[in-house]
């Protein structure tokens, strides 16, 4: 009985301890549709991939208890959502810089189309059926400068299975008309702690917006509601 005993815990320990659970997994969405010139997309992507480099996300995420999970998509009409990088793991600086590097290569193949919101979030929600392992958490952040004007909106989601278990947190870029601030607060944002931040002076707040967009969704959720 000892040395069946003995031999059952040699076994665990050689083993060692079992995979951390992924604390997250976060989807990032960027809008390309036509009211986004090459300056303000450019602004957009080397602003999110800049985030992604800086030390204080590494810091969180290896402080969490498991790796994120990142998946990155653009998008506009109806039909133009593109896929940026995967689901990626993420665990470390390395993992991020890696990502970062692939967000700047990335090049935008739609600039004419509309801003089909609700076909955004179903493309991104959709996504997580092909998660590569369970995650604590299904976050999508979707940034945008401009309200729903095609297909469904993103209010004709709530309710809808594929959202059923993801928040959908919102960063809105001012400077549009109509102002697209109040449509995100009603219609975009969803699920437990949602929240919006808005870009006040267009996209040159985006770099700075969307660094603390990413510490606070990738910190363990504070339920605090909506907040600018």
């Amino acid at each position: 009985m000892r040395t069946a005993l003995r031999a059952a815990l040699f076994s665990a320990c050689a083993a060692g301890p079992a995979a951390a659970e992924c604390s997250v997994a976060l989807a990032l969405a960027l809008d390309i549709s036509s009211s986004v010139n090459a300056r303000e997309y450019a602004t957009q992507k080397d602003g999110l991939a800049a985030a992604l480099r800086h030390p204080k996300i590494a810091e969180v995420i290896e402080r969490a208890p498991g790796p994120a999970q990142i998946l990155v998509y653009e998008w506009s009409g109806w039909q133009q959502q593109d896929l940026i990088a995967d689901w990626t793991r993420i665990a470390d600086q390395r993992d991020l810089n890696d990502l970062a590097a692939r967000i700047e290569a990335h090049e935008r193949r739609y600039a004419e189309f509309s801003t089909a919101l609700g076909e955004a979030l179903s493309f991104g929600a959709l996504q997580f059926r092909r998660l590569p392992e369970t995650c604590a958490r299904q976050v999508i952040d979707v940034s945008g400068d401009g309200v729903n004007n095609e297909g469904p909106s993103a209010g004709d989601l709530r309710g809808d299975p594929i959202l059923a278990r993801v928040t959908v947190n919102g960063l809105v870029i001012k400077g549009a008309e109509p102002d697209p601030e109040a449509h995100y607060r009603e219609e975009v944002i969803h699920g437990p702690g949602a929240f919006v931040m808005i870009a006040r002076n267009g996209f040159d707040d985006y770099p700075d917006l969307i660094l603390g967009k990413l510490l606070r969704e990738l910190e363990p959720p504070l339920f605090i509601g909506a907040v600018e």
